[in-house]
């Protein structure tokens, strides 16, 4: 096993919606709560933080790092083995989230995110991450994963191609 292998991550730009702390650590329910929460919060709130901020989500078979995209500064680290829950809200398919538990307190945070079109793939990832560091595989799954992710968006751009090319000829058809 060499430290390379062991770094292996993949980075992901989403939108940053923010952090709410929640009183459970998992359930859909608790998604939409804390969403709704923060659609309340921004439209109370004059401080410009609470707008969406562009970020990169950086996961690893150790954890999510959340990096603000210009700045690259780091504004949350979460350890895999404290994620209790992650999914798309449904009401939002573009939406997903994680709750986790803070590392020095007993309480659980949820951090929610807007993706056009990976948030799905995302949640997948993640809890295939998730997963795979409960079983404390062999690095080379990490590798897997980028992999599996990247095929997963490969499939979902070449299903949008296929549409545009069937929409084009049906254009020209016409």
């Amino acid at each position: 096993m060499s430290d390379v292998e062991d770094d292996v991550e993949i980075s992901f730009p989403v939108k940053f919606l923010g952090r709410v702390e929640v009183v459970r650590p998992d359930g859909i329910q608790i998604l939409e709560e804390a969403a709704q929460n923060l659609k309340t919060s921004d439209e109370f709130s004059s401080e410009k933080a609470a707008k969406k901020s562009k970020v990169h989500l950086f996961l690893s078979l150790s954890g999510i790092d959340i990096l603000e995209n210009k700045t690259k500064f780091l504004l949350y680290s979460c350890n895999l083995s404290t994620i209790s829950f992650c999914a798309v809200l449904p009401s939002s398919p573009k939406v997903f989230g994680f709750v986790a538990k803070h590392p020095a307190a007993d309480t659980y945070h949820c951090y929610l995110f807007q993706s056009a079109k990976f948030s799905h793939v995302l949640v997948s990832v993640i809890g295939d991450a998730f997963r795979v560091s409960k079983k404390e595989e062999t690095p080379r799954v990490g590798r897997d994963i980028k992999v599996e992710a990247l095929q997963h968006k490969n499939k979902m751009l070449q299903r949008e191609n296929d549409k545009l090319k069937r929409r084009l000829a049906g254009e020209i058809d016409d």
